[in-house]
């Protein structure tokens, strides 16, 4: 059996069990059914399979467990962390690219520029083995190039872009570089030890995004949406700290705990005429100063 193949059927017996429950002879006949279907060989002895539910933990991080009352396999849920479902669904992207050739009148992908990601794996090397980093950064804001040599902590991602955080050496600042604007990415021999006081969960707890800002100060927001929104802002929180306040037929309701970022405001208004900010004073002024400036760019026109 080949390697794509082996891959395949992992992804395979990972697909029937995200759906339903099934035992060892159902996971059979849906793997003959596919064999079939796509003329490939994914058959397999339950040897075999009690060696892919390893491997599957391993790749993917998801523990497949055994009901001896149903006789039925079951992806345990409680246990499945929020890096095995991305690794899931960038592997179903991956799939529906794979095909998309084929399928160009069923999908429409979105066209976008690069996003750095050639280097992502570069910079995640030099996090895990302690190394610091140099490259050329393109600010936005500047016209001019800039060589930066900084001790990276962690990448994360933010609107379809990837940054990188981490000690600038010129000032011993923590910043953020955006990954589709670094260029000749260098890892260094030069070795660094993270700072014991630097918890990054903790540096982000209560950031909207990527951006922390200088005075660090935490808002307690309470936003109000209507009813329709509300099930959209329930099945995706705005923030990790989100507590719903009210749910009702008239109004949905939720605190926060926040920074107050320019990227928190672009978000609320985002939302038009579906939000008001109920609380802080100091939110729905930054609020009404935006408003009133789009407000002068059209008023005369």
């Amino acid at each position: 059996m080949s390697t794509r193949e082996a891959i395949a059927r992992l992804y395979l017996i990972i697909n029937r069990l995200r759906t339903q429950q099934s035992s060892f002879k159902e996971i059979y006949e849906y793997l003959e059914f596919e064999s079939d279907l796509q003329g490939y060989d994914y058959t397999i002895s339950k040897r075999t399979f009690q060696r892919d539910i390893d491997d599957i933990r391993a790749l993917y991080d998801l523990d497949i467990q055994y009901n001896s009352s149903s006789r039925k396999y079951y992806i345990a849920e409680e246990n499945q962390s929020y890096g095995s479902d991305r690794k899931l669904e960038a592997f179903d992207i991956f799939n529906i690219f794979k095909v998309s050739d084929q399928l160009g009148e069923y999908i429409q992908f979105e066209k976008r520029k690069q996003q750095g990601t050639e280097n992502l794996f570069g910079i995640i090397q030099a996090i895990k083995n302690k190394r610091k980093i140099e490259f050329t950064y393109n600010k936005f804001n500047q016209n001019e190039e800039s060589l930066r040599l900084i001790e990276p902590y962690i990448v994360k991602e933010f609107r379809n872009r990837w940054y990188v955080f981490g000690k600038d050496n010129e000032d011993c600042e923590v910043k953020n570089f955006a990954l589709d604007r670094i260029s000749a990415l260098v890892i260094t021999d030069m070795e660094f030890k993270k700072s014991d006081t630097l918890n990054i969960d903790e540096y982000f707890r209560n950031s909207f995004g990527i951006y922390i800002p200088e005075d660090k100060t935490i808002y307690e927001v309470i936003l109000a949406f209507d009813p329709l929104q509300g099930k959209y802002i329930k099945s995706l929180p705005l923030h990790e700290s989100q507590e719903v306040l009210i749910d009702n037929e008239s109004e949905f309701r939720i605190k926060l705990r926040i920074y107050l970022t320019y990227d928190f405001c672009m978000e609320i208004l985002s939302f038009g005429d579906r939000v008001k900010v109920i609380r802080p004073n100091e939110l729905t002024q930054q609020i009404k100063e935006i408003l009133f400036g789009a407000w002068d760019l059209y008023e005369n026109s």
